[in-house]
């Protein structure tokens, strides 16, 4: 599909509190064939997710370790990931050390996950993402752990104020950038 009519197609389901706000752009190399060009989102005039510029606003992850120290990651655990721990170590550990060895646990997963999506999407192209986007379902989209795929859905008109709201939760759990696009949807409402 030409970029005019999937960008056309992927505003057509933008958020109607996004328009203006919020546009999909791309650059292409007429003479050069082998450059595919880069395709980028802009919001208020200002490119936020475009893996290859250095001044993006968004924090890109490096190693595991900075995601460990990162502040703002809130990690939640729960009964059942502290009562796994308390059966791997035998129960001689003390009540205090399981949370922080479940937490421990927990953002190492999220830190390998945060990081494979994150190289996923600098090798992905935009556009392959994009029209996967327009054939699965809304929900798949929000679900996905593609990180494009979550944005695409977050702007989209289709998922209403409820839903929303509704996802609190599930986004302190996606890579900053998916939350950067959270915030500006609820920032709409």
């Amino acid at each position: 599909m030409a970029w005019s009519k999937l960008k056309q197609l992927l505003e057509s389901f933008l958020c109607p509190a996004l328009y203006g706000r919020f546009e999909y752009r791309a650059t292409s190399y007429r003479y050069l064939p082998d450059k595919a060009g880069l395709c980028y989102i802009a919001v208020d005039k200002k490119n936020i997710l475009n893996m290859s510029d250095v001044t993006t606003l968004i924090r890109w992850y490096h190693t595991e370790l900075e995601i460990k120290n990162d502040p703002n990651i809130q990690i939640p655990i729960n009964n059942e990931e502290i009562e796994a721990v308390r059966k791997d170590t035998k129960g001689i550990v003390p009540e205090d050390r399981l949370k922080v060895i479940a937490r421990n646990r927990k953002i190492s997963e999220y830190a390998k996950e945060l990081l494979s999506e994150q190289s996923a999407l600098s090798k992905s192209n935009f556009i392959v993402v994009a029209n996967k986007f327009l054939s699965i379902s809304i929900e798949e989209s929000l679900e996905s752990n593609v990180i494009l795929l979550n944005i695409l859905a977050l702007v989209d008109r289709r998922v209403g104020k409820k839903r929303i709201l509704n996802m609190t939760e599930k986004m302190k759990l996606k890579h900053p950038i998916v939350q950067y696009f959270y915030e500006l949807r609820l920032s709409t409402l």
